[in-house]
């Protein structure tokens, strides 16, 4: 098995420590993923967020975490039975990771963390040979009680083997980046770089779904919301007038390759409100 890991990360042609490093927690997140089906975590939820998109879609920014929604709310769902297929997966692949449970019952996102110190010793690195036991770590988040209206689709992977994966749809996945957009209480640049990302596949936004999540939790709690496409790019103009694009373009640099670094030069209110005013949804059109 560690022979499908040595040739899937050779495949990388990583140029440096930060790409090397990426590549090994991308193969961890592909592993975990597979294990995470055979214990058939795909029936009860749906892989989301950042990762998503790159394993998925190939977008180009690294992401860290692994984040998923259930497709039905749960307030009594627990990691520890797909938790330990990660674990008996990983140890097939001859890894000998940690798969730990962070969540409590009480949360509405419960977490879950892969630590693991075994796989850079299973690789012919380059640039990682001065710490080859550093301890890999990848966040998973699940959503307990998601918002309503969310469409999922169902996709096939192959490695390390050949497996489906459950995952939101992209007008869904955009409508909860748009809602981390207005909503997140810190700056993450990531979320902006996401959004321009969505605008470039022309994806369109669910609203009935954006709507559910805005009323369940940030500001427009609890609220009434006309919401419509005008209500949206609005708000979004609102809150890139208010943001520290320098800082936001330093948060994504790290997650990029050195060819794309330099358009984050162009990050900017004025950059930013000229793809807010590309969104569109089906709604919209009407």
């Amino acid at each position: 098995m560690i022979d499908l890991i040595q040739k899937k990360f050779a495949s990388y042609g990583a140029a440096n420590q930060m790409e090397e490093e990426h590549a090994i927690k991308e193969i961890l997140q592909d592993i975990a993923l597979y294990g995470l089906w055979r214990a058939d975590f795909f029936e009860v939820a749906g892989f989301q967020g950042g990762t998503s998109l790159r394993i998925l879609y190939r977008m180009t920014r690294f992401s860290e975490d692994l984040d998923f929604i259930l497709k039905v709310p749960d307030p009594e769902f627990a990691w520890p039975v797909y938790l330990q297929g990660m674990l008996d997966c990983f140890e097939e692949f001859g890894l000998k990771s940690e798969v730990l449970n962070k969540s409590r019952m009480d949360q509405r996102v419960k977490k879950a963390l892969i630590k693991d110190n075994s796989i850079c010793n299973q690789l012919n690195l380059s640039f990682f040979r001065d710490n080859p036991r550093q301890t890999q770590k990848i966040k998973l988040e699940i959503d307990v009680d998601p918002p309503a209206g969310s469409g999922f689709e169902y996709s096939y992977l192959d490695f390390p083997l050949d497996f489906e994966v459950c995952h939101q749809d992209l007008s869904s996945n955009f409508s909860l980046k748009i809602h981390a957009l207005l909503c997140r209480q810190y700056l993450k640049g990531r979320d902006w770089y996401d959004f321009s990302w969505y605008i470039k596949q022309s994806v369109q936004v669910n609203l009935p779904h954006l709507h559910a999540a805005l009323f369940q939790w940030g500001p427009w709690a609890n609220q009434k919301i006309d919401l419509n496409i005008k209500w949206l790019k609005h708000e979004l103009t609102r809150k890139a007038a208010r943001i520290d694009w320098q800082t936001a373009a330093t948060d994504v640099q790290r997650f990029l390759r050195p060819s794309e670094q330099h358009s984050l030069s162009l990050w900017s209110e004025k950059f930013f409100v000229h793809k807010i005013e590309k969104l569109n949804s089906e709604q919209g059109r009407k």
